[in-house]
């Protein structure tokens, strides 16, 4: 990894030192990568869309899940409050390749995922979301299920001078209160921008009353400096800190104590740099987590007290060249790396005879390895071109490669007697991607696309040792000699807009897309009658599962919308997504996955006052996967209103209801309440009521 980020910033100053003999022309700032997707027909990728929320309509005071929850086709696993996970089209964790400004990625070091990537970023700080809907692209790493690029604030893109903002959000159900500081000077060459944000959430209340376990706080701050040293240059600087304290999991075994990560990332591009090769980017980054967990407020803490102490480590990078071999023609080149190590243990002091139910005389002390000291490494290169065939039709191509090496350090007894050959493994995985895009007119825009995605196992999948990390209450095992899965996908789409001239009506935009996954080698637990429980073996269920890959399995699903723009102010949309998923080895769903989804939504907006009513309706999920204790899940609607204005030049206020009508729900995807004293193994219930208020000072 050292090697690769030697390589990748040596060969920019290479490139810099022969572009200094160029002109210095007056030219825009130069921009870095961080934006897959620009809004631009011909450059964007096939099925490609972004979500990006201005300061004036986020009346409410955010968390995680505002980050993905109004976007179609995406839906929140959900263990409580905190650590939510997206899904989009039934594919989730490292089947989806989640990143930050165009491929800085953040490891979890919990093996139940108490801290994904979604909680180590200021939500505030996010300006855009970004998603390629499928394996596409294969420019930002190897991607499956498809790409979500999180886009913080880009300073360079802003006026010259000094600006900032301070805002305050308060929630009643909950007692929440968020704050968030930002400050950024952009110079002539040199801008910088700082960030501080402080969250604190009391446990919700859902639709019945009940008081879910589900509080937190958080304090999180980011740091940015960027250097132009010459007009066509950029180099850019970046280190955020999140510490997350007391956050309390209502669907996982345990509580996060402490949750600290850190991450520092170094951005680097040259542009202009001849007629035949245009731009170089570079990127390399570190990241870590340190996450501490106890059952300390657990009604098995009578009988065992447990602390587990678990980091991950993440080291990254990429360097990509972008050329013109002729006229009209992109082709982009490059290589990347990803390198992921986690350690930790989990020290159980205990404290009763499971057998008799009396206490110990001397409490016994086990150490359990978590991860085994275990390391994944994933060294890629690619190539991607655009080339228009007319006019009117534009082929994309692409292929990648990737050398995946594995490895555990410190394997316990008998996860070695169960896989005596341990040792580094090497696989070699190749992606590939063709589409088309055929615009009919300025106002309809066809897309076919087909991708084919590789993911090689992940480190729960592969090192995981009799613990249980899925919604269900078995032991998992881990299987380092899984095959790569494999995602053929097909998915054909159209976009198309119609504006009216001196009507009541002002414009119509629709779009749907649908798509069929053919499934290799796809990874999922199932029990294995030969592997016996390692803790608590008399305690249900006393099966054990092993992750496997399955022969046969296929999804398929639709999305579309249509939005109607009337009166000038106003606006009515409606979204649909809906996706079938099935696991045809075990003749039922693959889990996790969700039901039909529409959402309607009213707006009136102006430039100092605006509004919006959203319904979502949730249908009724009897396409479940029972081998992993799913059950049917109940439809239900819920109505969320929210309201802001603009009263003076540099003040925003709003104010929002969320589930107007206190309905009690729970969403297909939520985990069941797990080790609470007052709740059985029942699905989590979601948010009853919610009031929220919103001010913000901005300069």
């Amino acid at each position: 990894m050292a090697k690769l980020c030697v390589l990748l910033f040596g060969t920019a100053v290479s490139y810099a030192q022969q572009s200094n003999t160029q002109d210095s022309l007056e030219r825009k700032p130069v921009q870095l990568d961080e934006v897959l997707v620009q809004g631009k027909r011909k450059s964007d990728p096939v099925f490609s869309a972004f979500k990006s929320e201005q300061e004036k309509k986020i009346v409410q005071s955010k968390n995680v899940a505002d980050l993905f929850k109004d976007i179609n086709g995406f839906n929140l696993i959900k263990r409580g409050n905190y650590a939510m996970d997206p899904s989009f089209r039934a594919t989730q964790y490292e089947q989806l390749n989640v990143q930050f400004n165009g491929g800085t990625k953040v490891m979890h070091a919990c093996p139940n995922r108490m801290d994904p990537i979604t909680t180590h970023v200021i939500p505030e700080e996010i300006e855009r979301v970004e998603v390629v809907k499928g394996p596409y692209t294969f420019r930002y790493g190897p991607t499956f299920g498809g790409i979500v690029n999180l886009v913080t604030q880009e300073v360079e893109k802003q006026e010259k001078g000094y600006h900032g903002k301070v805002n305050f959000g308060g929630e009643n159900n909950g007692n929440a209160i968020t704050s968030f500081a930002n400050v950024k000077y952009v110079g002539e060459q040199f801008d910088a921008n700082l960030n501080f944000g402080l969250r604190d959430f009391g446990n919700y209340v859902d639709g019945d009353g009940n008081e879910i376990p589900s509080s937190f706080k958080s304090t999180d701050y980011g740091v940015q400096v960027g250097y132009n040293p010459t007009d066509n240059q950029r180099i850019q600087l970046g280190f955020r800190q999140s510490f997350g304290r007391d956050v309390l999991h209502a669907g996982l075994p345990m509580d996060t104590e402490i949750d600290d990560s850190n991450v520092l990332s170094l951005d680097y591009k040259l542009d202009n740099i001849s007629d035949g090769l245009r731009t170089l980017s570079a990127k390399v980054y570190r990241s870590r987590v340190d996450h501490v967990m106890t059952n300390e407020l657990r009604p098995s803490f009578m009988m065992t007290e447990a602390v587990s102490e678990v980091d991950a480590t993440t080291v990254g990078g990429r360097m990509e060249l972008e050329w013109r071999p002729v006229e009209d023609v992109k082709l982009y080149t490059g290589i990347d790396a990803f390198s992921v190590g986690r350690t930790g243990n989990r020290t159980r002091l205990v404290k009763m005879n499971m057998m008799t139910g009396n206490p110990l005389p001397m409490p016994m002390e086990f150490v359990d390895e978590v991860w085994q000291d275990s390391q994944i490494e994933d060294y890629g290169a690619f190539v991607e071109g655009k080339y228009p065939l007319s006019q009117k039709l534009l082929l994309n191509v692409g292929a990648r490669y990737d050398m995946v090496r594995s490895r555990t350090d410190s394997p316990s007894d008998d996860f070695v007697a169960e896989y005596p050959n341990l040792g580094t493994r090497t696989e070699h995985n190749i992606s590939t991607t063709a589409s088309v895009k055929y615009m009919a007119s300025s106002h309809l825009l066809f897309e076919l696309a087909f991708g084919r995605g590789v993911r090689s196992a992940n480190m729960i999948e592969r090192f995981i040792n009799h613990f249980t990390v899925g919604q269900d209450p078995f032991e998992y095992v881990g299987n380092p000699f899984l095959d790569a899965e494999v995602n053929n996908q097909l998915e054909l789409g159209v976009k198309g807009n119609t504006d009216f001239e001196g009507y009541a009506l002002n414009r119509l935009d629709f779009g749907a897309s649908v798509y069929y996954s053919d499934y290799g080698n796809y990874i999922v637990a199932v029990i294995d009658p030969e592997l016996e429980k390692k803790y608590m073996p008399m305690a249900e269920p006393t099966a054990v599962k092993r992750f496997t890959n399955l022969e046969s399995a296929y999804k398929t699903g639709f999305e579309l919308f249509a939005e109607l723009a009337f009166l000038q102010d106003f606006s009515v949309k409606t979204e649909l997504a809906y996706v079938y998923a099935k696991n045809q080895d075990l003749n039922e769903s693959l889990p996790l996955t969700p039901p039909l989804v529409t959402r309607f939504n009213l707006d009136f907006e102006k430039e100092t006052i605006w509004a919006k009513a959203t319904y979502t309706l949730t249908s009724e999920q009897s396409n479940i996967a029972l081998s992993f204790g799913e059950q049917v899940t109940d439809g239900y609607g819920v109505l969320d209103l929210r309201f802001g204005a603009k009263p003076f030049e540099h003040l925003t206020v709003g104010v929002a209801a969320s589930n107007v009508f206190d309905t009690t729900y729970n969403n297909h995807l939520n985990f069941s309440f797990v080790n609470q004293a007052d709740f059985g193994r029942v699905p989590i219930n979601d948010p009853g009521r919610n009031l929220s208020a919103f001010i913000q000072y901005s300069f």
